[in-house]
């Protein structure tokens, strides 16, 4: 019995100072790991109160001066200005999650700073950092496996994705969360293939100020917001499409180059030279047959009259995104000049679409693996639409999960509760260190809740009571609401399989790589790359290199 490792309850408490001792400090290698803590705490205070459909949002001023409102943790990490190592490390784990899932970031950080958070516990409690990461990946195997069975609903082939699809848009946008729903549901069912399978391609979004959410509509094929500016409004058939990243016209005045003119005679013929140039540019596309041209850059008067000459479309687009997307989709590069591509995108047919006081460019393609349908967003404020576009994409991916795995979660911190249940019952049992790591890590999910009770604007103590005597009495479905607990399947709260084994998985992954490091080293440059950064001429050597002997291979 003497050398029987202690309980899961005891261990931290032998391991304490006893009376008259001093506290044990932490070595080298725990200064790290204690860093990396404070790190990923301070990067948790900025996500925490975005946490959940009643998160609050971020005022955030980008590098290039712009104001954007948002409460989406991918952006707010993407803004960031981060020094430590480690911060570093949790933010790209929490984009790659966003990135996959569509969602998920703020889980992402959250769990993962209170998985050190405890580990921190631990590690001065004495319990070796060896085995602490041992019983932290057996948690973390524990969590995912456990997680399948708590899927209480599934979404059938043939059932309309409304129910499945409105929580998750729920998250970005609570106000008017039925009309976009309904929309993103509509095109999603819209855009399946015969076999059941379904691609995030197939939809697009594009917003257009003005108008009222439940102005929004769906198009066919692709819709960019932007407007034809020449006579030629439509391409009926065959569209052959170049994209510009310059102006449609003339150099303009911002150009390097200065023309200097000293007579009338001068200025005629700068003039005549510069009609003949666009009429030669102009020209040339046509010879390329191309009849669609958009343009992100200014489109001058003068040149529209050669573009109608030869039957091409100009449309000027609003923004730079959308080009790229563009160029992604058509398959053709975006060219810096007034040229041909060697590749131009090709397309059904492309025409104008006016929608009250906004004017859209529509593509339609007639083959698969192109966009079938567009969701045109309709609002007073950028803002507004900003957040209902992230909603509406956010609502897409939720859809891709689900036809990958129609398994749902109990969604409202639900989940994280019934998870908190087991993983402190089986930690009571276990003896050595997987005991206080599983009562650890049941520790930090219950954070998750406990931040979406604080979010609400609830008492947190009282609704986490609540929670715990509801799961204890094995009542699994009981989550945080509005004004309290609420049973999530009356509320239709659910969470994706997918997207929640990944944010779990992610999660344990980064605080496990945290763990092992065991010292934070920062590179210095090189002499060579410090001279070569210079902005000092170099100076000539006083006393070259000797003189080499030839080789004999170069006689």
């Amino acid at each position: 019995m003497g050398s029987r490792a202690p309980s899961a309850t005891g261990l931290p408490e032998r391991l304490e100072p006893g009376p008259g001792q001093r506290p044990r400090s932490p070595g080298a290698e725990e200064q790290h790991v204690l860093s990396s803590v404070a790190a990923a705490q301070a990067l948790a205070r900025v996500i925490r109160p975005c946490y959940g459909p009643h998160g609050r949002q971020k005022l955030l001023v980008t590098a290039r001066g712009d104001t954007v409102v948002t409460g989406y943790a991918a952006a707010i990490l993407r803004a960031l200005e981060l020094e430590h190592p480690a911060a570093r490390l949790l933010r790209e784990a929490a984009q790659t999650q966003a990135e996959q899932s569509g969602d998920g970031a703020a889980c992402v950080v959250l769990l993962a700073s209170a998985l050190l958070e405890r580990a921190e516990r631990l590690l001065r409690a004495g319990l070796p950092r060896s085995q602490l990461r041992e019983a932290y990946a057996a948690a973390a195997a524990e969590t995912l496996a456990q997680l399948p069975g708590l899927a209480v609903r599934s979404l059938g082939p043939l059932e309309n994705p409304f129910w499945a699809l409105y929580s998750a848009i729920n998250t970005h946008t609570p106000c008017q969360t039925s009309c976009l729903t309904k929309l993103v549901a509509q095109a999603c069912w819209a855009a399946r293939e015969l076999d059941g399978s379904f691609q995030p391609e197939r939809v697009g979004v594009c917003a257009l100020p003005g108008g009222r959410l439940e102005d929004s509509c769906l198009l066919p094929g692709l819709a960019v917001a932007g407007k034809a500016c020449g006579k030629v409004t439509a391409v009926p058939r065959g569209a052959r499409v170049a994209l510009f990243a310059c102006a449609f016209g003339p150099a303009s005045p911002s150009a390097p180059a200065t023309a200097r003119l000293c007579s009338p005679d001068d200025l005629t013929q700068f003039r005549e030279g510069s009609e003949k140039l666009m009429e030669k540019q102009v020209g040339q596309l046509a010879s390329a047959d191309i009849n669609v041209a958009v343009v992100w850059g200014e489109v001058e008067e003068n040149t529209l009259p050669q573009a109608d000459k030869h039957g091409i479309m100009v449309i000027q687009a609003k923004s730079r995104r959308e080009m790229v997307y563009l160029s992604e989709v058509l398959g053709t590069p975006l060219m810096p000049y007034l040229l041909p591509p060697l590749k131009p995108g090709k397309c059904h047919r492309v025409y104008r679409q006016e929608l009250g006081e906004g004017l859209a460019a529509v593509f339609e393609w007639e083959c698969l693996g192109t966009p079938a349908l567009t969701l045109v967003l309709r609002g007073p404020t950028t803002e507004g639409l900003r957040g209902a576009e992230q909603a509406a994409y956010h609502g897409i991916d939720a859809y891709f999960q689900l036809c990958q795995d129609p398994r749902l979660l109990p969604g409202a911190g639900a989940t994280e509760m019934a998870l908190v249940k087991i993983l402190s019952d089986k930690g009571r049992k276990l003896e050595g260190p997987r005991g206080p790591a599983f009562l650890a890590f049941a520790h930090a999910l219950r954070s998750l809740p406990e931040t979406l009770a604080e979010n609400a604007g609830l008492a947190v103590s009282e609704v986490m009571a609540e929670m715990h005597g509801a799961h204890q009495a094995g009542n699994f479905l009981t989550g945080v609401g509005t004004e309290g607990i609420i049973n999530v399947v009356e509320e239709e709260v659910w969470d994706t399989l997918t997207a929640k084994a990944q944010g779990l998985r992610a999660a344990a992954d980064v605080a496990l790589q945290l763990l092992t490091i065991d010292e934070i080293i920062v590179a210095k440059k090189s002499p060579k790359i410090q001279e070569d950064l210079s902005p000092y001429p170099k100076k000539a050597k006083e006393h070259p290199s000797p003189v080499r002997k030839q080789s004999p291979r170069k006689k």
